[in-house]
This record gives structure tokens, C-alpha cells and sequence, in this order.
């Protein structure tokens, strides 16, 4: 007679082992947690930072590790679901006992992990996901830095170029439903009354959402001549499937959330038609760092050009970042959570893929990127490419 408990705690077992491999972490490593969608649409922004995390901590393994010891990085799935993330958070930091968090793709994961990271004293590093309040969180000591770009900044960023590039003077916004659209929503009505421009409107798209022409058609009605997205790849490219739809070939200028998964195979040839913002581009001029990275990435993935990295941000600030906290971490000599906070904060300069950092960490926002790292790009033959 088949013993079910015995059946069941085998199944589990395997399942662990096939997950993070049999025997990979031993009792003196230092873990590393990472919380991001490894499945669904947004999947390409969680291979993408796996990527440059596991590059990274190769390099620092093949040189001696950290204090000694090996790295390790432990995933989790969060689906893009803010339960699910903070099931998983709680999970690294309790039974898998990491040294530090990354974070992923979305803005309200990372909100909701934020507490837990600081109530744990647990370095949290977002690489992606640019909320502003998940740096400017309120609280003190804050454990939650930041290698990406910040909202406040972007929509600065991006209603400026709207205006150099598509000489917009009525721009309309069309907005994910979540916290992410309302940060950014405070953000662009900022930009836009600090460069003197009126917005036709702000429409708001669920991620669900399949046909987005009443929105468009009341942005068109108000005379908007320029479209600010922000959203993930889904609802973005319904976004340009209904503006194929209405015959609109209004400009979209966008935040990056939609080079996180399929956007390009999902809306087609007018994928091209979206400019949006990036923290670093493949094709910046070749130095030591992306050299070395770009064949990594060759040899591991079958990269051949710059055009072949997918979801390049991920892999851009999540490589740097884990160089910063290894850092932290053999400055603090030791993987205690608080000390590895104060040691991020007293970092010194580091010439890293995206930028020569200096005092990354060093104000209280705790963002190593600014306004001056964004570049902006566009989807052409499936690739992702400055614009010209």
C-alpha cells in the first residue's frame, strides 16, 4: 500500500531540488533573495535580472566570494501579485535566512514588500520597479535603496521629450489602474505644470483591459497631440492595438514598463511607434564593464549584438546592483542586515556598467540613479534600439 505522506514529502523534495538544485547552498554561503515575475506576461523582466545578478555573482564567486563565501541567489516567483510577493519576502527572510532582497518589474510588489524589509532590517534593492514611495517610504532607518530609475524623475524626463521630440503642447495620459499609474500620475501633472503645458486629459486602463478606444477616443476628442503611457507590456499593447484600431497615429512617448515582457509581438509593426525611457542602453559606447558583460551574455545566452539583450534594464541595474551590496557587504564585514544598510550608505565610488558611481547610496532617497542616466529607446525588428 502507497504511503501518501511519504508520496507527498518526496514530491515536495524534488520539487525543491529542481528549483534551486540539489545540494547548491551550504551551511557558510550568503544568500541572496530575489522577488520578481519569473512566470507570466511580465516573465522577460525576471530572466532579465536573474541574468545580471547571476552574472554578477559569478564574477564575485570566481574572485574569492564575499567575507570568504560563495554567493547564492534564491529566487521566488511573486506572478506580479503583491500577496504572493510578500509571501515570498517573508519566506527568504525567515526560513531562507538572505543577507539582502532584491525586488522586481512592479511598482505595487515592491510597495508592499517595503514594509517587511524595514520592520526585518533587511536590505531590500529594487532594480526595476521605479515607484518614488518605495525609496521615499517614511521611514527611519529606511533598508530600501534603489539601482533604477525613480518616477518623479522619469515623468520629468518624459514630458520634456515629448515636447523636443514631438512638439507636444496638449499631452494626454493613459494610466495602469494601480499604484504604480498613481505615482506617476502625481509626477506628470508636476512636469507638465512645471513646463507650462495643459493635459487633454488622464484616462485610466486596467490590466485586464482588451479594447482601450473609449479612452483614446475621449484623449482625441480633447485634443491631445501627444499620448504619456505607463504601463506593462499587456495593457500597453492594447493600448496601440486600439490606436491601430481608430486610425490615430498620435505619438506615444511611454515608461519602460512595457519592455518587461512580449510588447513587441503583442501590438506588431506599430510597436516601433513608442519611444520609452531606459536607464542604459546596450549600444552605449563599449567600455571594459560591457565588454566583458556583453560576452557573458554571449557565451551563457547566445547574445550576439546589443539588439539581442532582453529587457536590457533588468540586467543593466541588476548587475551593478549586486556589485554595490557585495561591496556593502565586505565593507561591513559581515552579513547582519543593519550593518549591511550602514555600509550601502557609506559606499565610495565604483565604476560600474551603466555609470562611475560615487556615494551611490550616500542621501537619504537612497537612489544611485538620476535623471542624467536615462536614455531613450524604441522597439525595431523585435529589438530594442536607441532612438536615432
Amino acid at each position: 500500500m502507497i504511503n501518501r505522506r511519504v508520496v507527498g514529502t518526496t514530491i515536495r523534495a524534488l520539487a525543491l531540488a529542481a528549483t534551486f538544485g540539489a545540494g547548491a547552498c551550504h551551511a557558510e554561503d550568503i544568500k541572496i533573495g530575489l522577488v520578481a515575475a519569473l512566470t507570466g506576461q511580465s516573465a522577460q523582466s525576471g530572466e532579465s535580472i536573474t541574468r545580471g545578478l547571476t552574472i554578477a555573482m559569478d564574477e564575485i564567486n570566481a574572485r574569492g566570494g564575499v567575507l570568504g563565501n560563495k554567493l547564492v541567489l534564491i529566487k521566488r516567483d511573486d506572478e506580479s501579485s503583491p500577496p504572493k510577493g510578500v509571501t515570498a519576502a517573508r519566506e527568504l527572510i525567515s526560513n531562507e535566512k538572505v543577507a539582502a532582497l532584491f525586488g522586481g518589474i512592479d511598482t505595487p510588489v515592491s510597495l508592499a514588500i517595503v514594509p517587511i524589509a524595514n520592520q526585518n532590517k533587511k536590505p531590500f534593492i529594487g532594480v526595476w520597479a521605479a515607484g518614488t514611495g518605495i525609496t521615499k517610504n517614511g521611514a527611519s532607518p529606511n533598508y530600501v535603496f534603489r539601482v533604477s530609475a525613480q518616477d518623479d524623475l522619469v515623468d520629468v524626463a518624459l514630458i520634456k521629450y515629448a515636447v523636443a521630440k514631438f512638439g507636444a503642447k496638449k499631452p494626454g495620459l493613459i494610466l495602469v489602474n494601480n499604484p504604480w499609474g498613481e505615482s506617476n500620475e502625481k509626477g506628470l501633472k508636476a512636469a507638465a505644470a512645471a513646463a507650462g503645458i495643459p493635459l487633454a486629459g488622464i484616462e485610466k486602463l486596467e490590466q485586464s483591459d482588451v479594447d482601450v478606444t473609449p479612452q483614446l477616443g475621449r484623449l482625441k476628442a480633447a485634443g491631445a497631440d501627444t499620448i504619456i503611457l505607463v504601463a506593462n507590456a499587456a495593457p500597453g499593447a492594447q493600448v496601440m492595438k486600439s490606436r491601430e484600431r481608430m486610425g490615430w497615429m498620435v505619438p506615444v512617448v511611454s515608461h519602460w514598463g512595457i519592455s518587461g515582457g512580449r510588447f513587441d509581438e503583442l501590438v506588431g509593426p506599430t510597436a516601433g511607434d513608442v519611444h520609452f525611457i531606459q536607464t542604459y542602453s546596450f549600444f552605449s559606447k563599449p567600455t571594459p564593464v560591457s565588454e566583458k558583460l556583453l560576452a557573458e551574455l554571449g557565451k551563457r545566452y547566445g547574445v550576439k549584438t546589443p539588439a539581442d539583450v532582453i529587457a536590457p534594464v533588468g540586467t543593466a541595474n541588476a548587475y551593478d546592483a549586486m556589485m554595490l551590496l557585495a561591496m556593502a557587504i565586505e565593507k561591513a564585514g559581515s552579513t547582519d542586515g543593519d550593518a549591511i544598510r550602514k555600509s550601502l550608505e557609506q559606499l565610495g565610488d565604483y565604476t560600474g556598467l551603466i555609470k562611475t558611481y560615487k556615494a551611490p547610496f550616500a542621501d537619504a532617497s537612497h537612489e544611485a540613479l538620476g535623471a542624467d542616466d536615462y536614455v531613450m529607446v524604441r522597439y525595431e525588428g523585435g529589438k530594442i534600439v536607441p532612438v536615432k
